[in-house]
């Protein structure tokens, strides 16, 4: 890392000095996207929410575009649903890190890795080769290729920016004689953090879904589940941009004095500061202290993607913006527009809780938003709901609770209760009527595979995907839990009736015909728990309808903004 100079606007203005200055989310009109005309039912209510609150946003943290799947779903383990028996075999899904270590070796100009931590075990080993077949690449074509990692400061867990790069570039020059360029940062602020899970590659490769680098969680026993997707076309040039205002950010607060002490300070050291941003630079002396903003004119050109479908990608930044939260929108006005179904899988939709407790976190609730809409969709449309779980407190590998911990702690009935509690709330219906509803059109279950429900050591399986579809029409895939935190997320919406079937039956059809038996969630334990307080429901950061006839604020979106509502911790992996 470098020093700099602080320039005359900061000196002047204390507020700018200390990163307090306080500009807001910019209000604009609502914003037309020429893509949108082929969405269905589903992707234009998503686009109406998006178009109409977050036009600012629009090419930055949502835009409707093209591209298409490549290959089959990328789900671990990869043997759930046809393993016969038996734990999973030495070497089980080593074939996961591999695939993404080749989508970063095939970066010709560009690449961009974002994550919540960065890579260990065998996904080190392969983003290391990655990163050596670039760096040859490099030299033989005599062409800078640069690429981007960005995780999150997890409170007292600060990212070791320069062990990273150190561990990544071994074995190469760290000198002018590379044309390499990396740079690797992290960021914190008050309760948000990077949580995305994306490999962009020269605006036309992409990789993204759910799944984090840690090799303990995905490569070794009792393995938690979880789903990725490997993209082509125009929606990777989303991910690119979504990873730019997270640098911008990082760019303004080392900007600041306090940016400028912590800088000095070694990456390691855990600090109690709200906000923290961390970059280190390859190779020392030679890069600059920040990389450059990605540039579409670099990228290169590329001929008509065939058999490409519409896509809507989706995101947010947590804290980084002052109140707005495009994904959150998109996703409510999905499950809004549903008129037969919506299947979720989902590592929980309730509260984080105090260790080995039903008591959630101070500051959390159940998210009310989709909450009500999963009761207005089975009272109003008849809609069917299937929800698969992760088991509460699955740890695998041997991992301690603090190290690794998949799903809140509620059960089945829990997370049905609460639903039909919102429906008898809203629509005061009787026990009976809410009783068929229970029966005809609430399943949820845990998460299950072909051997049953839990590994020998007695583990029982865990879930991390965030996947949803809507009416067999509509898949999402991304980082976003439902349950109520404030990250950084991305994902995208695949509206293609016939891709989305494509993905159910390799993925969706065969889970729920493991996980889903019926035991899990009796309709008579749903009834009995109606009246249980398993906390408040806390709302969504919500994004007010701009007043257009008044005058606007003369202020920016950049990355530089106030902390928002710091009531709402933590934790999502």
């Amino acid at each position: 890392m470098t020093g700099r100079t602080l320039g005359l606007r900061q000196i002047c203005d204390l507020r700018e000095c200390f990163g307090l200055k306080k500009n807001r989310d910019r209000e604009e009109p609502e914003t037309t996207d020429r893509s949108a005309s082929g969405l269905s039912h589903v992707g234009k209510a998503a686009y109406g929410a998006l178009k109409f609150k977050h036009a600012f946003f629009h090419h930055k943290l949502w835009n409707v575009t093209y591209g298409k799947v490549v290959g089959k779903l990328q789900h671990t383990p990869r043997d759930a649903w046809t393993r016969e028996n038996g734990d999973v075999k030495s070497g089980h899904d080593d074939w996961f890190p591999e695939q993404m270590g080749e989508i970063i070796g095939r970066t010709e100009v560009w690449c961009d890795v974002l994550s919540l931590g960065p890579p260990d075990g065998l996904f080190m080993v392969e983003f290391r080769k990655a990163i050596r077949k670039l760096a040859k690449k490099s030299l033989d074509e005599d062409k800078v290729i640069v690429v981007r990692m960005m995780f999150g400061n997890l409170p007292a867990q600060p990212v070791n920016c320069d062990a990273i790069i150190k561990e990544l570039t071994s074995g190469i020059a760290n000198d002018d004689s590379t044309n390499l360029r990396l740079w690797v940062g992290a960021w914190i602020k008050g309760v948000s953090w990077n949580h995305a899970k994306i490999i962009a590659v020269d605006g036309h490769f992409l990789h993204t879904g759910g799944h984090n680098l840690w090799d303990p969680h995905y490569l070794k026993k009792d393995p938690v589940h979880d789903l990725s997707v490997e993209m082509e076309g125009g929606v990777a040039r989303d991910g690119h941009r979504y990873a730019e205002a997270q640098w911008d950010f990082i760019r303004k607060r080392q900007h600041t004095v306090v940016g400028w002490i912590v800088d000095k300070l070694p990456d390691k050291l855990p600090m109690i500061a709200q906000t923290r941003v961390t970059v280190s630079e390859f190779p020392m002396n030679v890069a600059t202290e920040f990389p450059a903003r990605f540039d579409f004119d670099l990228i290169p050109e590329r001929s008509f993607l065939k058999d490409a479908v519409p896509m809507i990608t989706i995101g947010r930044y947590g804290t980084i913006n002052w109140k707005a939260r495009p994904s959150d929108d998109a996703i409510l006005a999905m499950i809004n527009s549903s008129k037969k179904s919506i299947r979720m899988a989902l590592q929980d939709l309730g509260p984080v809780c105090i260790p080995k407790t039903k008591i959630p976190l101070p500051g959390l609730g159940w998210p009310k938003e989709y909450m009500t809409a999963l009761a207005r969709a089975i009272w109003l449309r008849n809609v069917v709901v299937e929800i698969v779980l992760s088991h509460p407190n699955s740890i695998p590998d041997g991992l301690s609770f603090t190290e690794a911990n998949y799903g809140n702690g509620w059960s089945c009935v829990d997370v049905a209760a609460q639903i039909i509690k919102n429906l008898k709330e809203i629509f005061g219906a009787d026990d009976i009527r809410l009783r068929m509803k229970v029966e005809d059109n609430l399943r949820v279950c845990f998460l299950k595979q072909k051997i049953g429900s839990a590994y020998s050591s007695g583990i029982q399986m865990g879930m991390h995907a965030k996947h949803f579809i809507i009416d067999d029409q509509c898949a999402y895939i991304g980082s976003q839990n439902l349950y109520v935190c404030d990250l950084a997320e991305w994902g995208v919406i695949v509206d293609h009736k016939e891709a989305t079937r494509k993905m159910m039956d390799e993925y969706w059809c065969p889970m729920w015909e493991a996980s889903y038996t019926g035991e899990d969630c009796s309709v008579q334990e749903v009834m009995d728990g109606l009246d249980i307080d398993r906390g408040p429901e806390r709302k969504l950061h919500s994004f007010r309808r701009p007043n257009w006839h008044k005058k606007k604020e003369n202020s920016e979106v950049d990355s530089d903004l106030p902390d928002s509502d710091l009531s709402t911790p933590l934790l999502a992996v």
